[in-house]
This record gives C-alpha cells, sequence and structure tokens, in this order.
C-alpha cells in the first residue's frame, strides 16, 4: 500500500516527541460512583479517603475541549499536546502501568497528572498505514508519584467498502476464572459520559457504520480493561497490584455476549487476562502483577 504521509509530514509529527503536559485535578466522589454503579459494585465503600480501584484515575483528567473545537469523529481536533496525525481512526491500542508501593490514589486526593509524547513511529505495510504515539503519564497526589502509565494510541486509515475484516485468533478455553459481560448501548453511553469520550463509534450508530466501517458500537478499551481487574478483584479481594499491561487485539461491539477470563499463576504472585467476543475471539490480552 502506497504510503499517505510524506518523509517530510511524518518529520514534522515526530517533532512532538517530548513535549509536556500538566493537568490537576481532585479524586471526586461522583465519577466513582458512577462507575460503581456502571459495573454492578457497591459504592457504600467509595467515601473519601478510600483507596480508589485500578484503573479508575482514567475518570480523571478528562479532555475538555470547546465544543468548537471537536472534530467530525467527537474527537478535540488534531493539535494541541497530540501531534496532529491526518489518518481517521484513532485507538487506545493498550497501555503498561507501574504503581508506586506503599502510595495508592485515595478519593479526595488532589492529583497531578505530568504528560510526555514518549516517541512517534510511522509503519506501512500490508496492514495499511499506521502512526503510533506512545505517551508517559505521571499521576502524583500530595505523598509523591503513585504510579506511572505508558499510553500507546494508533492511528490508522477508514475501512475501504468491502474490505474483510482481519481474521480472528481464537481464545483460550477453560479459564479458572471467568465472567460473562452483554455491553449495550446503555453502559457504552455511561462510560463515555463518564470519561467525557466524545469519540462517536462507542455512541453513534449511523456515524460508527458508515464512516468508519464498523457493524456495530465498539467497546472502549479501557472498560475491557477495567472489567479485567474487576474480575481480579472478585477473585482476590483486597490484593494490591504492583503491575499491569493490555493490549488490544480486536474490537468488540455492542449488542453481543462477551467474557472476561484469567488465570492466576502457580504461586499466586500474577494472573494472566484476556478478554473474548461472541465468537470465541481473542479481543485483548493482559497481565496483572501483585505486591
Amino acid at each position: 500500500m502506497t504510503p499517505s504521509l510524506s518523509p517530510d509530514q511524518v518529520h514534522q509529527l515526530q517533532g512532538w516527541t517530548d513535549r509536556t503536559e500538566t493537568l490537576q485535578d481532585t479524586a471526586t466522589l461522583a465519577p466513582a460512583r458512577g462507575l460503581a454503579a456502571t459495573l454492578d459494585i457497591d459504592p457504600a465503600p467509595l467515601q473519601d479517603g478510600a483507596v480508589l480501584p485500578p484503573l479508575w484515575h482514567w475518570l480523571y483528567f478528562l479532555p475538555q475541549a470547546p465544543h468548537s473545537q471537536i472534530g467530525p469523529d467527537g474527537h478535540p481536533r488534531r493539535g494541541g499536546f497530540l501531534p496532529p496525525v491526518p489518518l481517521p481512526r484513532r485507538m487506545w491500542a493498550g497501555s503498561q502501568l507501574r504503581w508506586e508501593p506503599g502510595n495508592p490514589l485515595r478519593l479526595g486526593d488532589a492529583l497531578q497528572r505530568r504528560s510526555r509524547i514518549a516517541s512517534v513511529e510511522h509503519k506501512a505495510g500490508r496492514s495499511g498505514e499506521m502512526v503510533f504515539v506512545k505517551v508517559e503519564h505521571t499521576v502524583s497526589n500530595d505523598r509523591g508519584t503513585a504510579l506511572v502509565e505508558l499510553h500507546d494510541i494508533v492511528y490508522r486509515h477508514a475501512a475501504r467498502p468491502g474490505e474483510p475484516a482481519p481474521p480472528g485468533v481464537p481464545a483460550e478455553a477453560g479459564a479458572p476464572w471467568q465472567q460473562p459481560w452483554l455491553p449495550d448501548p446503555v453502559m457504552l453511553f455511561r462510560y463515555s459520559a463518564l470519561t467525557f469520550n466524545g469519540h462517536r463509534i462507542h455512541y453513534d450508530r449511523s456515524y460508527t457504520q458508515q464512516e468508519e466501517g464498523y457493524p456495530g458500537l465498539v467497546v472502549h478499551g479501557p472498560l475491557i480493561a477495567t472489567l479485567l481487574l474487576d474480575l481480579v478483584r472478585r477473585h482476590v479481594p483486597g490484593r494490591s497490584l504492583a503491575s499491569f499491561q493490555f493490549r488490544a487485539q480486536r474490537p468488540t461491539f455492542d449488542g453481543h455476549p462477551m467474557r472476561v477470563n484469567g488465570a492466576p499463576s502457580a504461586d499466586g504472585r500474577s494472573v494472566r487476562l484476556w478478554a473474548q467476543d461472541t465468537d470465541a475471539f481473542l479481543t485483548m490480552s493482559a497481565s496483572a502483577d501483585f505486591v
């Protein structure tokens, strides 16, 4: 496939490397209780001073671009802190997180997030042209650094008419830990609202199908990652995480049953995690290490 980005454009995008942004926020109760309701979790323990469950920091430091600066896909227009990649599809491809021992984020904490563009990489191959942007987020409270996250974003071309979906990889069967979910439009809408995510692929079915070529509403990758760690909470409540990493493998669509799975290690110090769609194809792979 002939690349659409010229060497000069790629060089310009790579000029965003090492740009930084610092944001302030407070770990307020309302978003956490909203996510608890969305996941059918008892909100009673969510009081000021309680430890924020892992990945729930994504409820804070939300994008707040003025409506006049929103692009046709519902995202803020390209540019600003993130490089202005001119490829239409943008997705959260994965993250690698490391929590600092002894300093969990707590509800009520004053928070700071310092973000840095760690790298911008361009690739073109048989699967099309893609740009990978890696962002390093360091989240701190008044007690110091609480977690460091490497966030992988991928930009690619929209699907072409008649283009077949890539073949799926069968998910591993027989997991010791299993939890079914049925992601419906209400769940997707509520998660979009909680994270102030205007990306139309999660709530606008006609846009999703006609403009981006998906068969249905796309389940948020971060939501699936959150469901994977909710599975850990269900089976080993109270265990603290040292690290977590996940990689999106295949889109999941609304209205069809999905399942999250886990297999703890023999020594109990880690767990392999994965999600599968209604056709039993692997949609996300992950792993977590305990303190």
